[in-house]
């Protein structure tokens, strides 16, 4: 079997290829696991012919022995009849050794038989257990390439938030920053008097009715109100734009 040399190349090309590139040699990996794979199964192929081979030699066996025991009673039955006259003597040794002759070449046929089955088993058990082997270390290597993997999708993962991570410090993103906090911080001011003005308003109006004694209906007030919550934010916009102006 050559299946061991094979992989000792693939796992070496693998780990020289490993040193430069994280990428090619998992792929390399995993197309060496996928041949290792067919390797695993035209062995088990062959493993099933050896003990075919040796079921056969067995087979052979019983078949041989048999015969070897049939003949072995044509033998004596011969020998009989020629003893007792049923057969002419020289005919009847004749044909019992003819018969002892077919008996020692069933035996013979038993003895190849049965080294053949011992050959067959001892190949089938060599067999077996380095196929066991493989299958282990592919499962290992199966399980390797997975945790490679697994580490290479976080490592990549790990760069791209460490990038974006770096981006964002940058001066520029530093600045626009500030820039967004600035304006919010002025929409904020901004809204703060917009709600001052409001109340002085209402303030002033109250302590203006109340001077002359004059009352308004609830829908007046109301109305007022409205007319000068429109009024108070052009107000200031008008106010903003002359000072920006001087």
């Amino acid at each position: 079997m050559n299946i061991f040399k094979q992989l000792f190349k693939v796992l070496q090309s693998f780990l020289h290829a490993f040193v430069n590139h994280i990428q090619d040699p998992i792929l390399m990996a995993e197309q060496a696991i996928r041949d290792l794979k067919k390797d695993y199964d035209a062995s088990m192929k062959n493993l099933a012919e050896v003990k075919a081979l040796a079921i056969e030699a067995k087979e052979v066996i019983a078949q041989q022995t048999e015969v070897a025991k049939d003949y072995e009673k044509k033998a004596l039955t011969i020998v009989q009849k020629g003893q007792n006259g049923e057969l002419d003597q020289a005919k009847a040794d004749r044909l019992a050794s003819e018969a002892l002759k077919k008996k020692q070449i069933a035996i013979e046929m038993i003895k190849k038989s049965t080294l053949d089955v011992k050959n067959y088993e001892s190949m089938a058990n060599t067999m077996e257990t380095k196929i066991d082997n493989l299958k282990q270390q592919i499962n290992h290597w199966e399980g390797e390439i997975k945790t490679l993997k697994a580490r290479h999708k976080v490592a990549i993962t790990s760069q791209k938030i460490n990038k974006q991570m770096i981006s964002m410090s940058d001066n520029n993103a530093q600045a626009l920053l500030e820039n967004m906090k600035q304006k919010v911080n002025k929409e904020e001011a901004l809204s703060a008097a917009y709600n001052e003005m409001t109340s002085i308003e209402n303030d002033i109006d109250a302590e203006i009715n109340a001077a002359v004694g004059t009352q308004y209906s609830n829908d007046v007030q109301q109305q007022l109100l409205e007319l000068k919550k429109q009024v108070a934010p052009q107000y200031l916009l008008e106010q903003k734009d002359i000072q920006e102006q001087q």
